[in-house]
C-alpha cells in the first residue's frame, strides 16, 4: 500500500503537501485487450481503445454532511503512456451494493466497464465513491443531495491531482466532467459548485451530464400526478427519505406513504414491496402539496436541490435516451431551455435512441465525441 503524506516526490524532490490526498492502494494494471475484452470485443470500441492503464484505490480528506472533515475513497485511473494527458472526472449513477463502489473497481461494474473505456481512451480517470460506500459505507449514502454529492467528486479530484503530481504522471491543462443517472446529477451539482465557489482554482475544458434528474422540482410534480405504476418509484422513495432526514424534516412515514406502506417502508427499507401507484403510495395531503405548490417546506427541499436553472460558462453536452421512462427526458429538456434562456449558448442537447439503460451505450459514444472535439 502506499501511504503518502509528506511532502516527497518520486524523484526525492520537494513539493507541497498534499491537503486532500492521504493514501493509495494499487488495484493492478488493465491492459487495452483486457478492456475489449469486457466491453463485448466491439470493433468500435477497439477502434477507440489505446492505453493499458494502472488503478488505484484513493482515500481522500473530504466533509461529510454536517460539515465536519471525513475521509472519503474512490478509483483513479491511469494510462501507461508518457503523453501528456487531460484528466476526466467520472461520477457514477445510481448503485446499491457497496461492492459496486469505484474504489472496489469490480470488473462489471459501472467504474470497471466505462472507466476503463476513458482511460483506455486516454484519460486519467477520477471515480469517487460519495459519502456512504467505500472508506464512508458505515453513513448512510446521501442519494440525490446536490451539495454532498458535489464536495465529495470535487475534493476527489483535488486528491487526485495531488496523486498525479507526487507520481510525476505527464498532465496537460484539460479538465473534464461526465456520469450518468445519479452521476449525472452529481456532474451537474459539481460543475455549477466549481464554477461559482472555485472559478480560479479548476478551468473545466468541457462537460456531458447523462440522463440526470436535474430538475427535481418538476420531476416530483410529474411523479406526484401519475395515475400508473411506475418502475423507479423505489428510488423516489429513497430520495424521500434521504431529503427527509437531511433537512431535519423530522416528518412520520405516514406523512408521506399510505398504510401498509409506511409500516412496510420503517420495518424492511425504501426497496421492500409498495405500490408502484403514487395515487395509492402517497397521501393525498403529500400529493396535493407538490401539485398545488402548498408545501412550501418540501418545495424548498427540493429548490435546493435543482441544478437545471443557471448559466454554466463551459461547453456542456446533455444526453437522455427518448424513451427514458425511469429518470424522464424532461429533466434534460428543462435544463437545456433554462440554460438557454439565460444565454448559454455552449450549452448542447442530445436525444438518443434508448431508455434509461439501452441509452447507455449512445452516452459514452456521445462522450468520446464531445470530449474528442475539446482534448485535440
Amino acid at each position: 500500500m502506499i501511504v503518502l503524506f509528506a511532502s516527497c516526490s518520486k524523484n526525492n524532490e520537494e513539493l507541497p503537501a498534499p491537503q486532500y490526498f492521504i493514501s493509495a492502494t494499487p488495484l493492478g494494471e488493465v491492459s487495452k485487450a483486457n478492456v475489449d475484452r469486457r466491453l463485448g470485443s466491439n470493433p468500435l470500441v477497439s477502434s477507440l481503445t489505446k492505453y493499458s492503464f494502472k488503478a488505484y484505490r484513493i482515500i481522500y480528506k473530504t466533509k461529510d454532511l454536517d460539515n465536519k472533515e471525513i475521509q472519503a475513497s474512490g478509483a483513479v485511473l491511469i494510462p501507461v503512456t508518457s503523453d501528456k494527458l487531460a484528466i476526466a472526472s467520472y461520477q457514477h449513477g445510481t448503485i446499491r451494493s457497496d461492492s459496486e463502489a469505484p474504489s472496489n473497481f469490480a470488473e462489471n461494474s459501472e467504474a470497471g466497464l466505462l472507466g476503463s473505456l476513458i482511460a483506455s481512451i486516454g484519460y486519467v480517470v477520477s471515480m469517487p465513491d460519495y459519502l456512504g460506500y467505500g472508506v464512508s459505507k458505515q453513513i448512510p449514502h446521501p442519494y440525490e443531495h446536490r451539495k454532498s454529492l458535489a464536495t465529495a467528486s470535487i475534493d476527489m479530484l483535488r486528491a487526485v491531482k495531488e496523486f498525479c503530481r507526487i507520481e510525476r504522471v505527464n498532465l496537460n491543462d484539460r479538465l473534464f466532467l461526465t456520469g450518468y443517472s445519479e452521476g449525472g446529477f452529481a456532474t451537474m451539482s459539481m460543475q455549477k459548485m466549481m464554477e461559482e465557489e472555485f472559478p480560479t482554482e479548476f478551468k473545466i475544458t468541457a462537460s456531458v451530464m447523462g440522463a440526470g434528474a436535474y430538475n427535481k422540482t418538476a420531476f416530483s410534480r410529474y411523479v406526484a400526478a401519475q395515475n400508473s405504476n411506475l418502475t423507479f418509484i423505489n428510488y423516489y422513495v429513497w430520495v424521500l427519505q434521504t431529503y427527509n432526514n437531511i433537512y431535519k424534516l423530522n416528518r412520520p412515514l405516514s406523512a408521506f406513504f399510505t398504510e401498509p406502506n409506511a409500516t412496510n417502508i420503517q420495518q424492511k427499507g425504501v426497496f421492500t414491496d409498495i405500490d408502484l401507484n403514487p395515487q395509492r403510495l402517497f397521501t393525498s395531503n403529500f400529493r396535493n402539496g407538490i401539485i398545488n405548490s402548498t408545501d412550501a417546506e418540501f418545495l424548498n427541499v427540493l429548490k435546493d436541490n435543482d441544478v437545471f436553472d443557471w448559466k454554466p460558462q463551459t461547453p456542456m453536452l446533455l444526453v437522455h435516451g427518448r424513451d427514458d421512462d425511469f429518470v424522464i427526458p424532461l429533466n434534460s429538456q428543462t435544463a437545456y431551455d433554462a440554460m438557454r434562456a439565460r444565454g448559454a449558448s455552449n450549452v448542447e442537447l442530445a436525444l438518443v435512441d434508448g431508455d434509461h439503460y439501452s441509452a447507455v451505450p449512445n452516452y459514452a459514444l456521445q462522450v468520446y465525441s464531445f470530449f474528442f472535439r475539446f482534448n485535440n
